[in-house]
């Protein structure tokens, strides 16, 4: 009698501790998906992968105040557990947890290999943040706030002491689309090649050249008429209409390229990125990111209502059973056009009398969303890139 009531008695006690853990399991598991939708709905720009199983929380996040509030009201619940999250940056990067991106164009990918998915690109000069390394791959945050990979190979390791030392340093930024940092002014050796926007640090310079040196300390010379000091560029960019459609036009016929933003590819998102960032914005990096951005203009192919510089989307409409799916922009040019990259850089037009007419696009076009001089909270100035790449 004695042994079948003990037995009866464990047999409760493992029962009462399996719910008890069942019930702690599901209630962390629903906090942890509350956190995510405020803190990190778009895991292109913030990480929050964590898991709670057997009294042992789990994953990552660099998501680091809202992970020191969802600590505290797991504590303030009374609920106990293991913390084995790895809270980025990762302790093995040391103070070396930014970076600097040296080469006129780094490819950024989704994994951290050679043959992943190409996500984004940064230019040469741009600061990162470093978060973790994988087998010589790293996985950063560009000023955008993109979180993707990139080979060791494209990038300078920094402290935070260094980058700053960096930030202070007298910059040029190079202006025409594409061109070479030389060995000397005689130009009969290569140091790197350049793209549009990339920026370097002025050492010296003489009546036609400037001596510069590259974020990983290379030194080379650019033709002074090619490029201008940070300075003078950043006080003359500006997104008028002008500026805009001469920009955008300059890169007619350059070859589309998924996850590119640069003169060497884009897509179209990268496209529409580039021309802002020419002219002094920092806008989100896809399609999908710049349409929450700024003001309604239009959603009935009510074409009088745009202005140059607007940006249109493109896609599948909202049913009654999926979502809106934002696949493509542009940004249009007034005349009844906008260009967009597709293929190529191109210019289309709605008008069906136009020889650019583009049914196609018509077809799935979504709205227009206006972003130059209206405030946002994700479209930013190029002059914080060099004060601080945490916006």
């Amino acid at each position: 009698m004695k042994k079948s009531i003990l037995a009866y008695s464990l047999t409760f006690l493992v029962l009462y501790s399996s719910c008890s853990s069942d019930s702690a399991d599901q209630e962390v598991a629903v906090l942890i998906d509350e956190y995510k939708s405020v803190y990190a709905p778009d895991k292109r720009v913030a990480l929050w992968n964590l898991t709670f199983e057997n009294d042992s929380l789990k994953g990552e996040t660099d998501q680091l105040q809202a992970y020191n509030e969802f600590i505290a009201e797991l504590s303030a619940r009374e609920i106990e557990f293991i913390d084995a999250v790895n809270q980025l940056p990762e302790k093995q990067l040391g103070d070396q947890v930014k970076a600097l991106v040296t080469i006129s164009v780094a490819n950024i990918r989704s994994q951290p290999k050679h043959s992943a998915e190409l996500a984004t690109q940064a230019l040469m000069g741009t600061p990162l943040n470093v978060l973790k390394e994988d087998d010589g791959w790293f996985l950063v945050q560009t000023p955008d706030q993109y979180l993707s990979w990139v080979d060791r190979a494209g990038i300078q390791l920094m402290t935070e002491e260094e980058m700053e030392n960096w930030y202070r340093s007298p910059k040029l930024v190079f202006t025409d689309l594409v061109g070479y940092v030389w060995k000397s002014p005689d130009t009969k050796e290569m140091i790197s090649d350049l793209v549009a926007g990339d920026i370097l640090t002025i050492e010296n310079e003489s009546i036609s050249h400037y001596l510069v040196s590259l974020p990983d300390q290379r030194k080379g010379w650019i033709e002074k008429s090619k490029a201008q000091d940070w300075e003078t560029w950043i006080s003359s960019r500006n997104t008028s209409p002008e500026n805009l459609i001469s920009t955008a036009k300059q890169m007619m016929g350059s070859p589309y390229l998924w996850g590119g933003t640069s003169i060497k590819g884009m897509d179209c998102s990268g496209f529409t990125k580039t021309i802002f960032y020419l002219n002094g914005q920092i806008i989100p990096r896809d399609a999908s990111q710049q349409i929450n951005e700024g003001e309604l203009i239009d959603a009935d192919k009510n074409w009088e209502k745009l202005q140059v510089g607007d940006l249109l989307f493109f896609g599948e409409k909202a049913t009654s059973d999926k979502k809106e799916k934002v696949v493509h922009v542009g940004m249009w040019i007034g005349n009844g056009e906008f260009i967009h990259s597709r293929g190529l850089v191109r210019i289309s037009s709605f008008d069906p009398e136009n020889p650019n007419y583009d049914e196609y696009e018509l077809n799935r076009y979504l709205r227009t969303k206006r972003i130059v001089n209206v405030p946002s909270e994700h479209v930013l100035s190029v002059s914080k890139l060099l004060t601080t790449n945490q916006p």
